[in-house]
């Protein structure tokens, strides 16, 4: 195929407790790649748009141009690719958007290929794009590219395993105008933890997990509000969080937590209804304090990345 448009979708990252191990893909915004072949060697970035030009245009700098040419020399192809990045998600937003440039321009590569790689073998070409932005770690890679909810114990595809998605999980989400880059984000994490704190975040973590099994969303909710290392270190990054928070339980929501770095903070609710009451209750929280944000319900999306 000498053209393709490749989408993939935003991602929560973390679920709470589960730091660098456990992301999840969510239906609606996401980012799309243009990619066509071209004879000769390279790829070139001809344009991005949705970004307000703050995204670098050099190939080697950008996670799309990056995960297209590693997938390029994955599948020992010669030729080049023109890209186009079209962002839906906004940067620095917790919504894992430099992974889904790099999912949706390696889906679409290998689809120009005529897909001589199966779908987990382009997982090391997003990662070394990844890398470049946030580090080499698939808590947005893999749900972005795989879909559904995710278990990341490593970096290899076998390694990465799918969660069950209750069906009567819905989400709701605010994403205030506030930038939280993810280097800032993870600089102000603590080196150590006690113990006390181990035992406690594990356990949480794997009360979690069964609660996807179970379908407790109450639990589940429970648990991702559990986080005793990575909230508190990056809660003065989160404007009106405990404001948020009492706003979610007052509109029927079951829990809050933050989502990825942040600044998006994530809903867990039992309906649809419940999560749109709480979509506008958590708007409300930022108009009232003159906080531009973007609100939205949602739920988990289960296919992950696709052609357009």
């Amino acid at each position: 195929m000498s053209f393709v448009r490749a989408y993939a979708p935003a991602t929560i990252a973390n679920l709470g407790v589960g730091f660098d191990i456990l992301g999840m893909a969510i239906r609606g915004a996401g980012d799309v790649v243009d990619v066509a072949l071209r004879p000769d060697p390279g790829v070139n970035l001809l344009s991005v748009s949705g970004d307000d030009g703050r995204l670098p245009r050099e190939t080697e700098r950008n996670t799309a141009t990056v995960a297209a040419a590693a997938v390029l020399r994955l599948a020992g192809a010669d030729m080049g690719l023109d890209v186009h990045l079209l962002k839906g998600l906004p940067l620095n937003s917790g919504l894992g958007s430099s992974a889904a440039s790099a999912v949706a321009a390696a889906i679409a590569t290998n689809a120009c290929l005529g897909e001589p790689l199966q779908r987990e073998e382009l997982l090391p070409a997003c990662l070394e794009a990844e890398a470049i932005v946030s580090g080499w770690h698939a808590d947005n890679i893999a749900p972005s590219l795989l879909g559904g909810i995710r278990l990341i114990a490593g970096t290899e595809a076998d390694q990465i395993h799918e969660l069950p998605a209750p069906d009567q999980l819905h989400l709701a989400l605010v994403t205030p105008e506030v930038d939280v880059p993810t280097r800032l984000a993870r600089e102000v994490l603590p080196t150590h933890v006690t113990l006390a704190q181990m035992v406690a975040q594990t356990s949480a973590a794997a009360r979690l997990v069964a609660a996807l099994y179970t379908g407790d969303l109450a639990t589940l909710a429970q648990a991702m509000e559990a986080d005793g290392v990575v909230e508190p270190a990056r809660s003065s990054l989160m404007p009106k969080l405990p404001e948020a928070r009492l706003a979610t339980r007052g509109a029927g929501g079951l829990g809050l937590f933050i989502s990825g770095a942040g600044p998006t903070l994530c809903a867990v609710c039992e309906s649809e209804a419940l999560a749109r009451d709480v979509e506008a209750a958590l708007g409300a929280v930022y108009q009232e304090a003159g906080i531009p944000c973007q609100a939205r319900a949602t739920q988990v999306d289960p296919a992950g990345a696709r052609l357009l």
